[in-house]
């Protein structure tokens, strides 16, 4: 499937990773700001974002807007994680509501997160995975809701859910790597908690693979086929940087730095990509060590 992408979140690290990839393939990208803005590699084109955004002449959506849940989770940042996934999804919803079924995209894929699942332990979770319990399940089951919102209106919606992203653009790669590049890096609690992880370009990839695919739709999850337990990340990355990684950060020092989001740190999740698999995606980086090859420079 070609034709024109509009990419909500075109600016930021995932964005920007999609719509080169998306461009290279031949689509039309069209990014959304609430600035106005010029021309840039990869989006030539931009449109103003609002509460009932312009939708008209787009085969294809991708909403990756979210407010970065890492951080403290006061009330106010609460406010911005709702707006900012299911406030946007609603938005969409209303852009794509306004206009005649024959102008609407056909696609949409929106953004979720591996947290809809909460803790659990060992359990192997594939796409058809029944949520979790915690806030930030319950933020990411809003979110989905949302979504099929958006499908009720004709769309074929997919919902990924995404792993720890692995970028180095990324800020919260470049946050993971600097107490490791001066030997302070260690797993986070007992280390024995499952990490779904997934490299940008398997992502950007995925969800574009995933566009072309009519069997995809509903519940995708966006991680690598072999998810990590935390001491395993851990000592697989201090190797990589060839530094040592013997420290231990304690799950109350982890709450007193970040707040209740150490729960969902400490989370484990052994989150699967079946319907990726089944669907014939082929990744590019499928092990951790082929990811740290290409993003430390391993050789």
């Amino acid at each position: 499937m070609e034709g024109s992408l509009g990419i909500v979140g075109a600016s930021g690290f995932v964005g920007r990773q999609l719509a080169r990839q998306a461009t290279a393939a031949g689509w039309k990208v069209c990014g959304f700001s609430r600035q106005a803005r010029g021309p840039e590699p990869g989006i030539p084109a931009w449109r103003e974002w609002s509460e009932s955004p312009d939708l008209r002449g787009l085969t294809a959506l991708v909403n990756l807007a979210g407010e970065p849940i890492n951080q403290r989770w006061t009330a106010e940042n609460k406010r911005r994680f709702h707006e900012s996934r299911i406030g946007v999804t609603e938005s969409l919803r209303r852009g794509v509501e306004k206009l005649a079924e024959e102008e609407r995209p056909r696609v949409l894929v929106n953004s979720s997160a591996v947290g809809i699942y909460g803790d659990r332990g060992d359990e192997i979770l594939e796409d058809d995975a029944k949520s979790g319990t915690g806030y930030l399940a319950d933020l990411c089951r809003d979110w989905e809701v949302a979504a099929d919102g958006v499908a009720g209106l004709g769309l074929r919606v997919m919902k990924w859910r995404i792993g720890v992203v692995l970028g180095r653009e990324g800020a919260s790669f470049k946050q993971m790597l600097l107490p490791f590049r001066l030997g302070l890096g260690g797993r986070l609690g007992p280390g024995t908690q499952w990490m779904p992880w997934i490299h940008v370009e398997d992502l950007a990839g995925s969800m574009l693979h995933g566009i072309g695919h009519a069997s995809l739709v509903g519940p995708v999850n966006g991680s690598a086929p072999e998810p990590e337990r935390n001491a395993d990340f851990t000592r697989k990355l201090a190797k990589a940087l060839k530094r040592p990684a013997f420290m231990t950060v304690p799950p109350f020092a982890l709450k007193m730095v970040i707040g209740d989001f150490s729960a969902a740190a400490l989370s484990s999740l052994r989150a699967v990509p079946r319907a990726l698999l089944d669907s014939g995606y082929r990744f590019r980086y499928p092990t951790l060590e082929m990811a740290l090859e290409e993003l430390v420079g391993v050789h």
